[in-house]
């Protein structure tokens, strides 16, 4: 089994590359699952809405956006046009900066429904998976509620007014996952570690995508304890993120945006790092920290050039076992 660790765009892209690397209709397919943060989630408008996990299933189903990278292909907007309408009379702006698409919503509106009859958010989230016919098992990492918090010097902003409505345009002096400590791992999240044969940090922004996922208390224990098959790749490349605010949230925070200053970051959990061909000099220092460092090409172009990052991951897990 691989498991990856994942939230947001380049999380999907990765899991794109390793269904078709490992998935049913590859030479060697092995079961696939991914772990998927939920501290980005949010409710407006009396809606569920789960960025994070949409975004991944949307890009395994082959129906995501190709050029946002988000929300559903051959999207339309007239219901956001018709609420558009109400708060421009009236001076509402706050209640129109969220943009959902008129199919997105009927996503979002299932699993609101399902939600409030008691269901959790992994059993939904299986349903909707099933409902597509997902190559890989997602479970959100918890069920409870959790959030990420960005403090800034004038106010602390909830993830998607800092992302969306900010356009990630302000400085943040701290992040902070609201909620955190009382939640409990999904049901599968801790076997879908222990029981992994390699296990892999998706490309995403390691404060506010994968941060989240080891806060969830007994995660980052679990991840640590299978240290020797995690390999993580670098999201920054060159010192830049190709997309979001990765690169700026790791300076004003005190970290180096580069793929060592990732390096850094997951040390303690990953044996492994993968780091992109323009960064290969940075790979003695990455391997001074105790990591076996790869070189490859780790721009996902296409859907070839993430299989042939998912296989040049995972193999190097495998040459790295006994």
């Amino acid at each position: 089994m691989i498991t990856t660790l994942a939230g947001g765009v380049g999380a999907a892209r990765m899991l794109r590359g390793v269904v078709a690397a490992f998935g049913p209709e590859s030479d060697s397919p092995v079961a696939l699952t991914a772990v998927v943060n939920v501290a980005d989630d949010e409710v407006l408008h009396g809606l569920s809405i789960s960025p994070d996990i949409d975004t991944v299933a949307y890009t395994l189903a082959g129906a995501i956006d190709p050029v946002r990278g988000w929300g559903l292909a051959n999207e339309t907007w007239t219901a956001m046009e018709s609420l558009r309408r109400y708060t421009t009379s009236t001076g509402r702006s706050d209640l129109g900066w969220f943009n959902l698409g008129d199919q997105d919503l009927g996503t979002h509106l299932y699993r609101t429904s399902r939600l409030a009859e008691g269901a959790p958010l992994s059993e939904v989230t299986a349903e909707m998976a099933a409902a597509w016919s997902l190559p890989v098992t997602l479970i959100p990492v918890t069920d409870q509620r959790m959030a990420t918090r960005l403090v800034t010097n004038d106010a602390e902003l909830a993830f998607q007014e800092y992302f969306v409505r900010e356009q990630h345009s302000v400085a943040v002096t701290e992040v902070r996952f609201a909620g955190s400590d009382s939640c409990l791992p999904a049901p599968g999240v801790l076997n879908a570690i222990s029981g992994a044969h390699a296990l892999l940090i998706a490309p995403s922004n390691p404060i506010v995508s994968i941060g989240p996922l080891l806060a969830v208390p007994g995660i980052r224990q679990a991840v640590t304890a299978r240290r020797d098959i995690t390999v993580a790749v670098s999201p920054i490349i060159g010192g830049a993120a190709l997309k979001g605010p990765a690169s700026r949230l790791l300076v004003e925070l005190g970290h180096e945006s580069s793929a060592l200053g990732v390096a850094r970051i997951y040390r303690d959990i990953a044996a492994i790092m993968v780091i992109d061909e323009v960064d290969a000099a940075l790979a003695p220092q990455i391997e001074d920290l105790g990591m076996r460092c790869v070189v490859a090409p780790t721009i996902m172009v296409d859907r070839d050039a993430a299989a042939n990052l998912a296989r040049i991951a995972i193999e190097a897990v495998r040459s790295s076992r006994p």
